[in-house]
């Protein structure tokens, strides 16, 4: 297979000093929801991710979306593992990979369930969406009603129908299905293809706008086949049969209740230029992308044979489980591409850290060839750990700078079958980002991808906490886990050593996660844990910090559990507790829905009942921002920058991270409102000086930014409308810099590159 070629992905390596400041820097004002991308996080050869806190990726679908509503197709990525949504915009460069992530899009989309389509049924060159309904084993149906700006309007609900059998009934597709929809029979409308619940054959729904109307503007379907193409899926297997439809009727396969579907995925385009529609099957619990050739025509389906080793024997798609395909133009050559993702419903069966697969298109649209690309498309430019990511705040070097250490589920590792059952494999490690900034200007960098060795362990669900717990001045590790026990690994200045497998035989049943924190203030540090029921346990040190003595108190704390019973049996609590520079204690707690709980009224009311708060966004000073962030999530809240303003890090079961403030000052200008103003700077690029021309616009002052963040040069000016101005850059090192000024009505922004 072709190695992924990172110098290829515009945005990434070699053209991050350019791209990262102008997109970061100069990038355009939030509209939904202010998510910040100032913190800047390395990988262990010194390379900024392009998206550090975009949150992970496990479980992916994508579709083509002008967002922006420039003329080009943007992406958007939907990971099912918490229904989340992220946001690429696409600059176009011709034969590039031109992406950066724009999360405030993601709050004009609507709200997605499991599975989602984009495609324009209407034919008005916007993409409207398809994606599933919970509750009604059917779809919903959103139109775009784009004009100044991207907005989308429900007009299907609670499900699509379609005429069988003499009246309008719902087109069944569960969550475990993902369905085909495309124009099948070339008149111009969008037609649906999907698996019966109870048999192994395809259903036609077929669009009758056009014949009824002679326009693609309704969704009006009927039922055509039971059997479209002709072939038939085992219930037991990924088996495919060819030239068979066994019964006559619907009412016969509803009479051999063996025949169970139990989820596959569709892909239709025409993969040999014969101008009918091929069909790309995945299957649960399997690897493989089937392709299915048609052959006959667009009238009537037939499949006459299969590809199994998809899209080449040399390259043929491996990834468990249940791969599913969109055919998306990816790097601008007017080609579509393949992405393929699993699409598995389950959280652990399938492939996490390298699940995108991208395979770039050396043929035509109507005769695709693919050529393999990357197995971690966008996912490699992002703190992804897999399934599951904890982070946790601490300053572990004692430099003053906090630092990341990121707990998760597990790493995927392999899967096999035992008695027809798919099992997988998963491995948890902690992962240690040192702050290598300054105060104001953290930076993250990958130090330690298996801190204390925990990797070896063959744990899962780890999460740590920190403090020195024998009084050795050194800091010392517990690590709750899925077992529901916690180890003490105890530091011993070089290395750590497992001192306990079962600390004070504390054991909360399932998922511990622990915080070791000062709760009643009274100079000892407690024993705080959640757990897999949504609660909060309660140990206080009735020993001393040297000697600790964790007694029981309360499996109930602040009467909290964060269990939602519509969404799950289960709540997952993850906890952090922390203070403000008033000394009062706070509370974000985490859940298995993915929602961050913030409590307050916390001091003096150990015995009783927490607030539960609505003041997140507040504390934050972000505006309208949802802390719904996916699944099974946990939270860290700290002044991160040390500039008086807490800032929160988020993760969920995607493996990635997000990061939350409005008032962050790391690198100026990322998430401030930018003005319009006439400032014209050159030469540039430059090797000396510079000269600066407003018309109109009254600079105040000029300050230059390194690219890590660092302020290089700053000079107050005398406000006039009309200035010439001169700067001596010489002294400056090579590379990119952002020049910021000051005006009356607000920040302007420019890029400046010294050779």
């Amino acid at each position: 297979m072709k190695p992924f070629d990172k110098t290829r992905l515009h945005i990434q390596k070699l053209a991050i000093p350019i791209i990262w400041i102008l997109v970061y820097m100069i990038s355009s004002i939030c509209i939904a929801q202010q998510v910040t991308n100032d913190i800047k996080v390395m990988d262990e050869t010194n390379s900024f991710y392009a998206f550090p806190w975009a949150g992970g990726m496990n479980s992916m679908q994508f579709g083509a979306l002008d967002m922006n509503l420039d003329g080009i197709k943007d992406l958007v990525a939907f990971d099912r593992e918490g229904n989340r949504k992220m946001c690429f915009i696409n600059h176009g460069t011709p034969n590039t990979i031109d992406y950066s992530y724009h999360p405030e899009y993601a709050g004009l989309l609507p709200e997605l369930y499991d599975w989602v389509i984009f495609t324009d049924y209407n034919m008005d060159g916007k993409n409207d969406i398809f994606t599933y309904s919970p509750g009604y084993a059917s779809m919903m149906v959103y139109q775009n009603i784009s004009d100044d700006q991207l907005e989308f309007e429900r007009v299907v609900y609670p499900y699509l129908t379609s005429y069988q059998g003499g009246g309008y009934v719902n087109i069944y597709v569960t969550y475990a299905d993902y369905p085909g929809i495309t124009d099948i029979d070339n008149d111009g409308d969008l037609d649906i293809l999907t698996f019966w619940g109870l048999g192994s054959f395809v259903e036609m729904h077929q669009n009758m706008s056009m014949e009824k109307y002679g326009i693609p503007d309704s969704l009006d379907f009927e039922q055509v086949t039971y059997c479209w193409g002709h072939f038939a899926e085992s219930d037991e297997s990924n088996e495919l049969y060819l030239d068979t439809c066994l019964f006559s009727t619907r009412d016969e396969q509803v009479a051999r209740n063996d025949l169970r579907h139990t989820g596959s995925t569709f892909l239709l385009l025409d993969l040999d230029a014969d101008d009918d529609k091929d069909l790309l099957l995945g299957d649960v619990d399997y690897p493989g992308l089937f392709a299915l050739i048609n052959g006959g025509n667009a009238e009537e389906a037939h499949i006459t044979s299969i590809d199994r080793s998809f899209p080449s024997a040399d390259e043929v798609i491996e990834l468990f489980s249940m791969p599913a395909a969109s055919f998306i133009d990816v790097n601008n050559d007017a080609k579509n591409d393949l992405i393929v993702s699993p699409f598995d419903p389950s959280t652990t069966a399938s492939e996490d850290k390298q699940s995108v697969l991208l395979y770039l298109n050396k043929g035509e649209n109507n005769q695709p060839e693919f050529e393999f690309y990357t197995d971690d498309f966008l996912q490699s430019e992002m703190t992804d750990q897999g399934s599951g990511a904890y982070p946790i705040l601490f300053d572990w070097d004692d430099d003053g700078h906090l630092d990341i250490f990121i707990g998760n589920y597990g790493v995927y590792q392999y899967s096999y079958y035992e008695n027809y059952f798919l099992r997988s494999v998963y491995k948890s490690r902690l992962t240690y980002y040192k702050n290598v900034g300054t105060s104001g200007n953290p930076v993250f960098q990958l130090t330690n991808n298996n801190f204390a060795g925990l990797w070896n362990k063959d744990m899962l669900g780890i999460f740590p906490a920190f403090a020195d717990l024998n009084d050795d001045g050194n800091t010392d590790l517990l690590v709750g886990n899925e077992k529901g026990n916690l180890l003490f690994y105890r530091n011993e200045g070089d290395n750590f050593t497992l001192a306990n497998e079962n600390y004070m035989n504390i054991d909360v049943g399932e998922f511990s996660t622990p915080q070791l924190f000062d709760l009643d203030k009274d100079g000892k540090t407690d024993l705080l844990i959640g757990e897999k029921g949504g609660n909060i346990n309660y140990y206080r040190n009735e020993g001393s910090n040297s000697q600790p003595d964790f007694v029981f108190i309360t499996d109930s704390l602040g009467k909290i559990n964060v269990t939602d019973p519509m969404f799950s049996l289960f709540g997952y609590s993850t906890l952090w507790f922390f203070r403000d520079l008033q000394n009062e204690t706070h509370l974000v707690v985490g859940s298995e829905q993915g929602q961050i709980f913030y409590f307050t009224n916390i001091d003096g009311n150990l015995n009783g009942k927490f607030t539960l708060s609505d003041g997140l966004n507040t504390l934050l000073d972000t505006t309208g921002v949802s802390f719904d962030r996916g699944l099974r999530t946990g939270a860290s809240i700290a002044d991160i920058a040390q500039n008086g303003t807490f800032e929160m890090i988020v993760g969920n079961y995607s493996g990635g991270l997000e990061y939350f403030n409005g008032l962050a000052d790391v690198s100026p200008g990322y998430n401030e409102n930018l003005v319009d103003g006439n400032i014209n700077l050159y030469p540039n690029p430059t090797t000396s000086n510079i000269t600066i021309e407003s018309e109109g616009t009254e600079i105040k002052s000029i300050s230059i930014f390194g690219m890590t963040g660092q302020l290089v040069f700053q000079e107050n000016l005398v406000s006039d409308k009309n200035q010439h101005h001169s700067v001596d850059v010489s002294q400056l090192k090579k590379g990119v810099y952002l020049l910021q000024f000051e005006t009356k009505k607000g920040r302007i922004n420019k890029s400046l590159i010294i050779r």
